[in-house]
C-alpha cells in the first residue's frame, strides 16, 4: 500500500517525494522525543515537529505571496524591491498531508495517541494515496489502527464503495466541469461582462467547487471504502444549511474541525469574554483563508466569512423571532440567505487578483443591453441541457439524502432497479461528461 501510495504521487513530479519523506521522518522521530519528555522538553519536541511542517508549507506556499509583499512595502518605502533565486513549485496537495501529519503529533503529545512505532505504518498515514491530494484530512485515531487489520472481501461493502465513486464521477464530470466551461470563460476575462453574465457565473461556480470537491471526497472513501478503510465523512449538503455556522459544519468537515480543535479551542474558543470570542472566530476563519491559497482574495474570503458568523451570533435572537413564526418558510429563506452569502464570498476566492474581485463584486446588477446574447453564446443547448440535467440531480439526491440513506435506499431496490440506477449514471458520464483536463480545484491546495 505505501508503495502505491509513492508511485501514485509520483505521477504528478517524483522529487515531490523528497519533500514527504522529509517531514515524515521529522515527525515520526519528533512523536518519540514527545513521547519520552516531560515539561518544557516535551513542548520543545512538538515545536520541531510544528516548525518543520508550517516551515515547509511556508516556503513552497507562501515564499512569493511573503516577497511580493515585501516587495510592495520596500517600493514604497524607498524605490527598491527584492528579486527571488529561484523558482518554488507548489507541491501538489501539501496543506492537507502537511496538516494531518501535524495532526499526528499534536494527539501524541496531547496523549490522545499512542506513538506509531512502526516506520512504514506511520509513513502510509501521511501518505494513504486515496485521501493523500486533497484529503479528507484523517486523525490518527481513525485510521492508524486500521492499516493493522486484514480486510476479508466483502461484496456489499465493494459495492457501497465503488457505487460511491461514481456518484462522485459523476459529480464532478458531468456537473462541476460542465458548470466550469461557463464559469472559466467569465473569470477569465471578468471585465468583459457586467449584470447577468457575472451572475450566472458566480451561481454556475458555486456549483462547479462544491460538486468538484465533494466529488473528489466521494471517489476518496469510496476507494479505501472498496479496501475496506473507513474515512470520515467529509460534506452534508452544506448548500441546504440555514446559517453560515451550520454552512462550515457540513462543508470541508475535516479541515473545519481540524481548525475547531487546534485553533480555535486553544484560542479559548467560546469559554472567554464575548469580544475574545469574536476575535478568536475572525482568527480562525482568517487562517483557513490563508490555508487555501497564498493570496489576500482568501484572506477576504475567510474574513467574510468570519464576519458572517459573528454577524450571525449577534442577531441569533433577532433571528429566532423573525423566522421562526414563519414556520417552513422561514428555514426556507433562512436557507437562501446563507446560500447568498456563501456565493458572494465566493466571487474573492474565484478571482485571479483583487482587482478583478473588486470588479466582479460591484458590477453585478449592473445593467447589459446584451446580456443574454453574452450567456447563449458561451452556453450550447447541449451543454444547457446537461447543466438542467444534472443539477436536477445533484438536488433530487441531496434532498433524499437529508432524510434517508440514499444507498441503502438503493440497496432495497429489486435487481433491475439497482443496476437500471448505475448504467443510467455511467451513460451519463459518458455520454455528457467532460474528458478534457480539467484538473480538481482543490489539487492546488
Amino acid at each position: 500500500m505505501l508503495i502505491s501510495s509513492c508511485i501514485f504521487y509520483a505521477f504528478f513530479k517524483w522529487e515531490y517525494i523528497l519533500i514527504l519523506f522529509f517531514t515524515i521522518v521529522v515527525d515520526y522521530y519528533a512523536a518519540f522525543w514527545i513521547d519520552r519528555s516531560q515539561g518544557r522538553e516535551r513542548k520543545m519536541a512538538l515545536a520541531v515537529s510544528l516548525i518543520a511542517n508550517i516551515g515547509v508549507l511556508a516556503m513552497f506556499k507562501y515564499y512569493y505571496f511573503l516577497i511580493d509583499n515585501f516587495n510592495s512595502f520596500t517600493f514604497r518605502l524607498n524605490g527598491t524591491t527584492y528579486e527571488p533565486r529561484w523558482d518554488i513549485i507548489l507541491p501538489i496537495g501539501l496543506s492537507f498531508h502537511t496538516f494531518q501529519a501535524m495532526s499526528y503529533t499534536i494527539e501524541v503529545y496531547r496523549g490522545h495517541q499512542k506513538v506509531e512505532r512502526n516506520f512504514g505504518i506511520y509513513a502510509l498515514y501521511v501518505m494513504f494515496y486515496p485521501q493523500l491530494v486533497a484529503g479528507p484530512i484523517e486523525r490518527p485515531q481513525n485510521i492508524l489502527h486500521q492499516f493493522y487489520k486484514k480486510f476479508d472481501f466483502d461484496e456489499a461493502r465493494v459495492v457501497s464503495g465503488l457505487r460511491l465513486m461514481l456518484w462522485g464521477f459523476f459529480k464532478k464530470m458531468v456537473i462541476a466541469d460542465n458548470f466550469a466551461t461557463y464559469a472559466d470563460v467569465v473569470f477569465g476575462d471578468v471585465h468583459r461582462y457586467q449584470g447577468l453574465p457575472l451572475i450566472v457565473a458566480i451561481l454556475f461556480y458555486s456549483v462547479q467547487i462544491y460538486c468538484d470537491f465533494s466529488g473528489y471526497s466521494d471517489i476518496a472513501i469510496g476507494t479505501a471504502r472498496v479496501m475496506g478503510f473507513k474515512l470520515m465523512t467529509n460534506f452534508k449538503r452544506p448548500y441546504l444549511a440555514r446559517s453560515i455556522a451550520e454552512f462550515w459544519k457540513r462543508w470541508h468537515i475535516s479541515l473545519s474541525t481540524w481548525f475547531r480543535d487546534y485553533l480555535y479551542i486553544p484560542l479559548g474558543g467560546n469559554r472567554v469574554a464575548v469580544p475574545r470570542w469574536y476575535l478568536n472566530i475572525l482568527i480562525v476563519f482568517l487562517v483557513s483563508g490563508l490555508w487555501h491559497g497564498a493570496s489576500w482574495n482568501f484572506v477576504i474570503w475567510g474574513g467574510l466569512h468570519g464576519f458572517y458568523q459573528i454577524c450571525g451570533h449577534m442577531t441569533r435572537n433577532l433571528q429566532k423571532a423573525v423566522f421562526t413564526p414563519m414556520g417552513r418558510l422561514g428555514g426556507l429563506l433562512q436557507n437562501w440567505i446563507t446560500v447568498a452569502l456563501a456565493v458572494f464570498a465566493w466571487i474573492f476566492f474565484r478571482a485571479h487578483n483583487f482587482k478583478d474581485a473588486r470588479y466582479f463584486a460591484t458590477h453585478l446588477f449592473s445593467e447589459s443591453s446584451h446580456s443574454w446574447s453574452e450567456i447563449v453564446r458561451i452556453i450550447t443547448p447541449q451543454t444547457l441541457f446537461t447543466l438542467a440535467a444534472g443539477f436536477i440531480i445533484l438536488y433530487t439526491i441531496e434532498k433524499m439524502q437529508e432524510k434517508t440513506d440514499v444507498g441503502v435506499w438503493v440497496d432495497h431496490r429489486p435487481q433491475w432497479q439497482r443496476w437500471g440506477i448505475y448504467y443510467f449514471f455511467t451513460f451519463f458520464i459518458l455520454v455528457f461528461g467532460y474528458f478534457g483536463a480539467m484538473q480538481f480545484i482543490y489539487f492546488q491546495f
